[in-house]
């Protein structure tokens, strides 16, 4: 691989990086020193893009030249039995695959009801209300998602 081949890689990889932090969260911007390491450790264990048109990465191109990534450990059978017991006890089992309806849906007698989980109370809603509108945390442009305080920051305070 050519230097300047790899260096447009480096430099189209860092953009990527350093706009998804930025959009990821937009209050605490990353450092250059972290997007450099971001950089080197996707470099190093190949998690960077090398067809763009498939999406392929340099580890799933080429899986013997990059570290193995670490297994993640699944439910033991023990764990699959007691979770399936589970969803026949509650009737959380789909029986009709055409609509996706569930056994206590279908027979809701024959189940022990769900537990209902409590919401919030009005006044919760209401001051939860005037502080997005006191802090512009509200969607303003729906079209692109960005709230009041990320359209208009000189008119809102930045609250951490």
């Amino acid at each position: 691989m050519n230097r300047s081949y790899f260096s447009a890689i480096t430099l189209a990889v860092a953009a990527l990086a350093a706009g998804q932090a930025i959009a990821a969260d937009a209050h605490t911007p990353k450092t250059r020193e972290q997007v450099k390491a971001e950089l080197a450790e996707a470099i190093r264990t190949g998690d960077i893009v090398v067809n763009s048109e498939t999406g392929q990465k340099a580890n799933e191109a080429n899986p013997g030249l990059y570290p193995a990534k670490p297994v993640v450990q699944g439910y033991t059978r023990a764990q699959v039995k007691a979770e399936l017991a589970e969803a026949i006890r509650t009737g959380d089992i789909v029986v009709n695959s055409e609509t996706g309806q569930k056994a206590n849906e279908a027979n809701p007698g024959l189940y022990p009801a769900k537990p209902v989980v409590q919401g919030y109370t009005r006044a919760q809603v209401k001051a939860e209300l005037a502080e997005a509108i006191r802090t512009g945390d509200i969607i303003a442009d729906g079209e692109t998602g960005k709230k009041l305080n990320e359209i208009y920051p000189q008119r809102y305070n930045r609250v951490n």
